[in-house]
């Protein structure tokens, strides 16, 4: 499960990264960078 989290985080990051330069979907890809954040942390937690 941990690696999916990881999986998605990495993919909505880079989402985000490409909405910055294009300005495809406007404010869309900072919720979907949030959710990024919040499924690494997530990640990080269920580690410890």
């Amino acid at each position: 499960m941990r690696g999916i989290l990881y999986i998605i985080a990495v993919i909505l990051v880079i989402g985000w990264a490409i909405g910055l330069f294009f300005h495809a979907l406007g404010g869309l890809i900072h919720i979907l960078l949030v959710i990024a954040v919040i499924a690494f942390l997530l990640g990080i937690i269920r580690r410890a």
